[in-house]
């Protein structure tokens, strides 16, 4: 049995296995987590979920949804955006919701050791990989999604695309475990992270949400002493003091799930203080079932969306207090640890080739 992730002084590990429950207790009997009862399901949000329940041991519940995954796989390795209990609400295809199950499907074989679950989910994680990869472009980024109607967006996204970069260095750590190295995969992450961490202007501009302001460390694309002054420039415009991390820039909304994966962020390039103080801030949003309330208006304290309580802030919440605390196998997993590594970040010349410096390999966790 694992132990369950705790942060003293801030969540026992009884109340983060509550929180794993109030997830649980949203799943469907087909495995399908949604955002809250009665609601729609996106595959994202739906492995955000999952992760945190295997990171609470609730083995069982994860790999429900991790088949009910496996199951709504479209033939091209696509996922639709959103799903209800019966049907499809929204059938735009987006990138980066596809590019999802490498990290949760590496997060799974790093909290279990299970080899024989990471191959099972192989030809899934490769059908995602290869349908996200036919969208990249010249710049190294990836178009965001193919609307309704199949047409392709033409502009590609920062967050997004840097979430599809951590997704795709857990897919080249998943294929050499299994013995199936793809160079192809690491010459497109090379392109990537070139254009996160070089081209701004590949991005289609959406400076005011915060994810656009931690993603790319969050993704491991911005490291070192380059993203801790990326931070401290963002980090009175999007951090409300005492509550936490606002959605947008424009207005005092926190938002519970933004604020635990900055936690995350910060985690990554080793900013303790500012992570356990982030996460300690936005209990306010945590209900007596173990369930956080998605956002929060300031100073009025006012839910928003009114009485949402999400399943995925509920698992974002989770991960923070593992990355934190470091007590799963897999709670290094925004870190970098077990990911490939060594990439080269020097400012390519004008219209030069972009390839690995290095032989694009795991880094030992």
């Amino acid at each position: 049995m694992r132990a369950i992730p705790e942060a003293p002084g801030i969540l026992s590990a009884a109340e983060v296995l509550a929180t794993a429950r109030s997830i649980a207790d949203v799943q469907r009997g087909d495995g399908m987590i949604p955002w809250f009862p009665g609601g729609h399901c996106d595959p994202w949000n739906h492995i955000e979920a999952a992760m945190a329940l295997t990171a609470c041991g609730m083995d069982d519940e994860a790999d429900a949804a991790y088949r009910w995954l496996a199951a709504t796989q479209l033939p091209d390795g696509s996922w639709f955006n959103y799903y209800l209990g019966a049907g499809v609400k929204d059938p735009r295809l987006d990138t980066n919701v596809c590019a999802y199950v490498a990290t949760g499907a590496w997060h799974r074989y790093m909290s279990t050791g299970e080899l024989a679950g990471l191959e099972a989910l192989w030809p899934t994680v490769e059908a995602a990989i290869e349908f996200v990869l036919r969208y990249q472009r010249i710049d190294g980024s990836v178009h965001w999604s193919l609307d309704p109607a199949g047409y392709l967006e033409g502009y590609a996204l920062l967050t997004g695309s840097s979430s599809i970069y951590h997704s795709l260095r857990c897919a080249i750590a998943i294929a050499e475990q299994l013995g199936r190295e793809r160079p192809d995969w690491e010459i497109a992450a090379v392109r990537l992270c070139q254009a996160l961490a070089h081209d701004p202007d590949a991005f289609a501009p959406k400076h005011e949400f915060a994810m656009d302001w931690y993603y790319p460390i969050l993704s491991g694309a911005l490291t070192g002493s380059k993203a801790a002054a990326h931070i401290d420039a963002g980090w009175q415009t999007f951090v409300l003091d005492g509550a936490g991390v606002r959605c947008v820039s424009t207005g005092d909304w926190v938002t519970a799930a933004e604020t635990a994966e900055c936690v995350l962020a910060l985690d990554a390039i080793g900013d303790s203080v500012r992570a356990e103080q982030l996460l300690r801030w936005v209990q306010q949003l945590r209900n007596d079932d173990g369930s956080y309330w998605t956002g929060m208006v300031f100073p009025d304290e006012a839910t928003y969306p009114p009485l949402e309580r999400s399943t995925y802030t509920a698992g974002a919440m989770i991960l923070a207090v593992d990355a934190v605390s470091r007590t799963t196998p897999a709670s290094g997993i925004f870190r970098g640890d077990g990911l490939p590594g060594h990439l080269d970040l020097t400012e390519p010349a004008p219209g030069a080739p972009v390839e690995p410096a290095f032989p694009f390999r795991a880094q030992p966790s």
